[in-house]
Formats: structure tokens, C-alpha cells, sequence
């Protein structure tokens, strides 16, 4: 595991992006958690407050040799929207914006690069509002949000805006899937 690299992201609900990287090539572990924000160790109930300036991420340990952090970033910005700032559809707050956390200074450069490229393209009609720093603070959520998908499929919550990110992301990266 020495060549596998770490990349933490914020894209709304951690649920929901979890959902989608379990299924992606390459991915080796997927781990729900508060990260970029002040508090120390926060939990749930706290983060939901918006005032330990934590974001709900998702932190990903990947395989270079399998999938590209480029790879990685563009099934990101497939499923959230990264014009709204501090929101993702219903889900309110500092604790939902968009933001890729880099590990590397590779990881940085390829972030600002994607976003560039996406800016300049018209892809949004919005300005792109993803926040790219350097990950800090992080802590992992409580054990019932890890692989909260998996395990709940047909919650409310889960059908309604888990499972369309997972289509989307299965229809548009189909090459991307896991076997």
C-alpha cells in the first residue's frame, strides 16, 4: 500500500458521496468524516451546527496505477454541484461545500487544473466555488454513517439523492466501475 495515495473531498452529504466511490476502480477505502474545520475530534451533532467550520467529507485512499487523481476529481464534479456555495440541494450550511482537500502538492496542482479547464470550458453557467486546500484536521464520522448506503438503501434520504449520484455516476464512468 506504500504507492497508494490519499485525497480527501466535500461534495454535500458524505452519504451520498460515499455511495459512489465504493464503486469505483481503484478505490481502495472509502471513509466518512468532518474535515477543515477548528474543532477537535467533532461529532455529527456538532458539525450539523455549522459552527466547528468542519465539512463532511469523505476520505479516499486510491491506486494511482488503476485510477488517476484526475479520474478521481472528474466523477467528483460529475456528482455535486460545485457552484453552490455552502449547499448542496436541500443539505445547508458551511458543513456541505465544496471542497477537495489534497494530500500532495501533485494533488493540488491536478485540482486547480481540472478546475481551470472546467471554468473556461462553460461546463457551469455558475462560477466553480470548490474550496482546494490542504487537508487538515480531519476525523472520522461515527461508525453508523460508514457505508451508510450499503446498509440503507431504501432510507428516504438514501433513494432520493444517494442513488441518482450513484446512476449518474455509473452511466456517465461506466469504464470506471469496479468488476
Amino acid at each position: 500500500m506504500s504507492d497508494m495515495q490519499t485525497i480527501t473531498l466535500g461534495g454535500g452529504c458524505f452519504w451520498c458521496t460515499e455511495a459512489v466511490y465504493v464503486q469505483v476502480r481503484g478505490v481502495v477505502d472509502v471513509e466518512s468524516g468532518y474535515g477543515n474545520g477548528h474543532a477537535e475530534r467533532p461529532s455529527y451533532e456538532q458539525v450539523c451546527t455549522g459552527t466547528t467550520g468542519h465539512n463532511e467529507v469523505v476520505k479516499l485512499t486510491y491506486d494511482p496505477a488503476q485510477i488517476s487523481t484526475r479520474e478521481v476529481l472528474e466523477i467528483f464534479f460529475i456528482i455535486h454541484d460545485p457552484t453552490t456555495l455552502n449547499r448542496q440541494g436541500n443539505d445547508v450550511g458551511t458543513q456541505y461545500r465544496s471542497g477537495i482537500y489534497f494530500s500532495t502538492p501533485e494533488q493540488e496542482a491536478v485540482a486547480r487544473e481540472v478546475i481551470a479547464e472546467m471554468a473556461a470550458s462553460g461546463v457551469y453557467s455558475r462560477p466553480i466555488v470548490t474550496e482546494v486546500a490542504p487537508v487538515a484536521n480531519y476525523w472520522p464520522a461515527e461508525a453508523y454513517h460508514q457505508d451508510f448506503f450499503e446498509r440503507n438503501p431504501d432510507q428516504g434520504y438514501c433513494m432520493a439523492v444517494a442513488a441518482p449520484k450513484v446512476a449518474k455516476f455509473r452511466k456517465t464512468f461506466a469504464r470506471l466501475q469496479r468488476g
